[in-house]
């Protein structure tokens, strides 16, 4: 891994599990992995469930936007996170990949979308130490 590691989230409309994974990477880690999220078919929003639930651990999404994936942001991330994306993910040489079996937070109630996002939060708390990093917010932001 480079100094600071790079990691894509991709899930089909980067208005759910890749955000929520995106912004707590980025919260637990605190600058030291660039973090990127993306979609194969990005929606026009975050999903408003997806924000409320991600605001009520003190995360704000309401400025993020979903972004379509491009070769780009694969090639410039050490690793490549899917989760649902199927064979529209890109594949590149040399990248690891790690597929998170996730349920789609897509017309889910809020207490099922709240469970989703626990599920991130430990998946992204085992890629933190798997990649070295201490993490610094031991309680968790999804801590209830």
């Amino acid at each position: 891994m480079p100094a600071i590691p790079s990691v894509l989230f991709v899930c089909v409309h980067n208005a759910g599990r890749s955000q929520m994974a995106a912004a707590l990477l980025a919260h637990l880690a605190q600058g030291e992995v660039e973090v990127r999220s993306a979609g194969s078919a990005p929606a026009d929003e975050i999903n408003p469930v997806v924000a409320e639930v991600m605001n009520e651990i003190g995360i704000d999404l309401t400025n993020r936007k979903p972004k379509i994936l491009t070769p780009e942001a694969v090639e410039a991330s050490d690793v490549v996170i899917t989760m649902g994306c199927g064979d529209a993910c890109p594949y590149y040489p040399g990248k690891r990949y790690l597929d998170w079996k996730l349920d789609d937070p897509a017309g889910q109630d809020r207490a099922t979308v709240r469970a989703i996002r626990t599920e991130i939060e430990r998946h992204v708390r085992d890629l933190l130490a798997e990649i070295g990093l201490r993490i610094t917010d031991e309680a968790g932001p999804g801590t209830e």
